[in-house]
């Protein structure tokens, strides 16, 4: 493995756990990932000691990070990478100060359902306790009888603000995840308001990395994709959303103050399990689902039955 020092090589951050311990690292390829805390123990260098904390810094963070790499010798990279197979990869975000989430974002998905185009954004809450990581299982409670997947970009926040202006809002965005905003159709329905129904334990899977804002390429035209067992569900472009990335951070920070670490995930286009004809496709445990985004990568999570039925 060689490394270079085009940005592209580094900017694709993951988080980590290798035996007892928790890191995080840049992607150095498809498998293999540059441990920057065991890089800046090698250099003596202090580095933030999570990938939380260094959202804190935003900018200035991922200018440390710049400096540690390229600070860096050949041989000295090459001792700190490690083999992706021999970690866990885990929730790029640990502990999300909010999870914000936009319902009927994209004109695709309004149309599946026949419904009106929303004037403003739609928006509800996800507990971070929901949140889990590529691989791990999304558990179905006994008493959920119609489980739905939904494919969304996250944004994530590394700068804090309230009442940012479209053109300022690219400033707040420390970069991109997947976001999979796992439902219980049956009680979302039946409560007709989303909490309950979305915010199951397990019901927030994402990952698996955060890519930076000057990484992503455009946020507002990336292919997104849902596959599940295999079979291609939803296959559309974050070009089909009703309130673009930059619209939407503006529109929340109208609402409510935004935070490093916040995670809003932007909704999620046609092909959802419900809305299939002639009849839905919900979720059963040993089903597989693979979020997939443009520049960002695949989120992986199985489906598992829950161990008590309560």
């Amino acid at each position: 493995m060689k490394w270079t020092q085009r940005r592209s090589d580094f900017l694709r951050l993951i988080r980590f756990q290798r035996v007892e311990t928790e890191s995080y690292g840049v992607r150095a390829t498809s498998a293999e990932v540059l441990d920057l805390l065991g890089l800046s123990m090698a250099l003596n260098r202090s580095i933030p000691p999570s990938l939380d904390e260094l959202m804190l810094f935003g900018t200035e963070g991922l200018n440390v990070m710049t400096r540690l790499i390229k600070g860096s010798t050949s041989s000295q990279k090459k001792k700190a990478t490690i083999k992706l197979n021999g970690v866990k990869v885990l929730a790029p975000v640990a502990s999300p100060s909010k999870i914000i989430c936009l319902g009927l974002n994209y004109r695709d998905h309004a149309a599946e359902q026949n419904a009106p185009l929303p004037d403003e954004p739609i928006i509800f809450m996800k507990p971070r306790t929901a949140v889990i990581g590529p691989d791990e299982s999304i558990v179905k409670p006994a008493f959920v009888k119609e489980l739905d997947y939904e494919a969304e970009l996250a944004v994530v926040i590394g700068k804090r603000g309230k009442n940012i202006a479209v053109k300022d809002a690219k400033t707040h965005i420390f970069g991109y995840t997947c976001f999979n905003d796992v439902s219980a159709r049956d009680i979302q329905f039946k409560d007709k308001q989303w909490t309950r129904g979305k915010s199951f334990n397990t019901f927030a899977p994402m990952g698996p990395c955060i890519t930076t804002t000057d990484q992503i390429g455009d946020p507002t035209n990336l292919w997104i994709r849902t596959r599940v067992n295999g079979e291609l569900r939803q296959n559309s472009s974050t070009h089909n959303m009703v309130f673009n990335v930059y619209q939407i951070v503006h529109q929340l920070s109208r609402v409510m103050t935004l935070e490093p670490s916040d995670v809003i995930a932007t909704g999620t286009p046609a092909g959802v399990a419900f809305a299939m004809k002639p009849k839905p496709k919900f979720l059963s445990p040993g089903d597989v689902v693979e979020i997939e985004i443009e520049n960002i990568g695949k989120l992986r999570n199985p489906v598992a039955a829950a161990t008590t039925r309560f």
